[in-house]
């Protein structure tokens, strides 16, 4: 690690260079490989067409083709049900992943004012017949009125009671 030594930028873009060459190489003889393949199975599924010169053979020809069109549009269609099977398969299993990581976030509840009876017939519907009245089951207290809340509620206009304030003014003062 002491001798650790960074390339120059020289030398780097020569690298980059060689590996750019080297893979353009590799892709060309991968689309080589690919266009072989393609042309040895189209070789096998459609052989040369060879032409016949009576009208027999020709009708004979034709029916052929249209037997090999309805074998390949079967193996079409059932393809084309199994893909459609598979990713609905792989649709619902994402979901279930999904559902068990629990990733989905909670909405926040909102508070919401309600009375006893409003929430229990929202829980129990068209059931519930029962008043929740608090108050009704509280005790009954009279209230007491004592003397001295009377006077002070009976006190009236103030400017009757001036003179009455002046002596106790005068108390005070001296």
């Amino acid at each position: 690690m002491a001798c650790e030594k960074r390339l120059s930028a020289r030398r780097k873009h020569t690298l980059k260079g060689c590996m750019l060459l080297v893979a353009t190489n590799m892709l060309e003889a991968e689309a080589g490989v690919k266009v072989g393949e393609r042309e040895k199975f189209l070789a096998d599924k459609c052989p040369a067409l060879e032409l016949p010169y009576s009208k027999e053979e020709l009708e004979e020809l034709c029916k052929k083709l249209h037997d090999q069109i309805d074998i390949s549009e079967e193996e079409r269609y059932s393809i084309e049900f199994k893909l459609n099977l598979v990713l609905n398969e792989v649709r619902d299993l994402n979901i279930k992943i999904v559902d068990m990581r629990g990733k989905f976030k909670r909405p926040r509840l909102k508070k919401v004012r309600m009375s006893a009876d409003a929430m229990l017939k929202a829980l129990l519907g068209s059931k519930h017949t029962v008043n929740m009245d608090l108050r009704a089951n509280l005790k009954q207290v009279k209230k007491e009125v004592k003397e001295e809340d009377k006077q002070l509620r009976d006190v009236g206009d103030w400017r009757k009671n001036i003179e009455d304030k002046s002596d106790r003014k005068k108390m005070f003062d001296s």
